[in-house]
Parts: structure tokens; C-alpha cells; sequence
């Protein structure tokens, strides 16, 4: 179960310009280091009123860690850090990192062309366009695939149409960044649950 919902800001300021070693806190309990914005040097008043702004918006909840540590956690209404609610697009952090271990175990790079994993013709891109994507370009938003389409989450080759050489233009657009599920299936011979279940949950368990 997912049990907190994680919102990093980066505060751009000198203070926090500082190298700092980062915490990761401990695979086992659910105790997590704090610091208070106070010891920061951080406007108090300010984050009333950002936690104002947040529950007035309709958020469910709030956390901001520094340098791995947790500065503000902040739940709104009846939700809990035990609720459970859609990941929606944080989910992509999971696929990436994923990707990263499927990458150190030499099933892929994320140089290979796309097409190594989904076969050609996986976008109805002319084929010498659509060979210039790279698993890299899908991870970066850089495929060059038409993210002006109706559906930006379809993955339809109809839908993944050619707009620029990929590694020219940045975009937001799910449906190139959804078939990395695809490419984790094709490179690891299991889903992406069953790959992340393997290679993430069991070992924090």
C-alpha cells in the first residue's frame, strides 16, 4: 500500500543550494527523519498560508521533504496516510526507475531503439523516423511524436504520429511514455507489475 503521497518541491534558494548528504529512511518501520521549517530558517506564516491555499483546493495531501527528510506532512479532510488513492502520472517515477534496474541487469539500454522491443511499425511515423526513437526519448518526453492528437494517453500506432525528429522537442505525452510498460514486458519476459513486485516490493518486505 502506497502510504504517503509524495509532492517534492525544490526550494531554489541559498540555504538550500548547500550540498547536504541525503536520507533515505529505513526499509523496515515506518519511522522517517523530520526537520522543522523553523530550523531552516523558512517563513512559518508562509506555509499557513500554503496549507490554506492546498486544503481550499480540494488536495488530499501534502509533503515536502528536504533532502530526504520530512519537512511539512500535512493530510486534508478524512484522508490519512493509510488512505489510498490514484498514483495518476508519480507512477512514472516507477517505470523509470524500473527501467534503470532492467538497464543494470543488461536486458536493455535506454539507447536501444524502441523498435528492438515493440516491433516496427509500433507508430505510423515513416520508418527512418520512427527508428530515431530511443527508450530514452520515451522516458524524457522527447519522442517527437504528436502530442496534439484527440487522445494523448492512446497507444495506437494510429494515434503516435510524427511531429519532429525525436531529440528535437519536448512534450508532455502519455501514450509514448505508457508503452515503456510494453518495452519492460518485451525485454524482461513479465509485466510491469510482476517486474517491479520482483525487483522492488520483495526486497522492502
Amino acid at each position: 500500500m502506497i502510504k504517503r503521497i509524495v509532492i517534492l518541491i525544490l526550494l531554489l534558494t541559498p540555504s538550500i543550494g548547500k550540498s547536504q548528504s541525503m536520507y533515505f529512511p529505513p526499509l523496515l518501520g515506518n519511522t522517517w527523519d523530520t526537520l522543522s521549517p523553523a530550523s531552516l530558517g523558512w517563513c512559518e506564516p508562509q506555509i499557513d498560508s500554503l496549507l490554506d491555499y492546498l486544503e481550499a483546493k480540494n488536495s488530499k495531501a501534502f509533503i515536502l521533504l528536504k533532502d530526504g527528510k520530512i519537512v511539512i506532512e500535512k493530510y486534508f479532510g478524512t484522508f490519512t496516510m493509510d488512505s489510498v488513492w490514484y498514483w495518476a502520472s508519480a507512477g512514472k517515477t516507477l517505470t523509470g526507475f524500473t527501467m534503470g534496474i532492467a538497464q543494470q541487469e543488461g536486458l536493455l539500454s535506454i539507447q536501444d531503439t524502441t523498435s528492438d522491443y515493440l516491433g516496427n511499425g509500433w507508430t505510423v511515423c515513416p520508418p527512418l523516423k520512427e527508428e530515431k526513437i530511443t527508450i530514452r526519448h520515451q522516458l524524457t518526453m522527447s519522442s517527437g511524436l504528436d502530442d496534439g492528437v484527440p487522445d494523448h494517453y492512446c497507444t495506437l500506432d494510429t494515434c503516435l504520429k510524427y511531429l519532429a525528429d525525436a531529440g528535437t522537442r519536448w512534450a508532455y505525452h502519455n501514450g509514448p511514455y505508457t508503452l515503456l510498460d510494453s518495452v519492460i514486458e518485451s525485454a524482461t519476459g513479465q509485466s510491469l507489475n510482476s517486474y517491479i513486485t520482483q525487483k522492488i516490493k520483495i526486497q522492502q518486505e
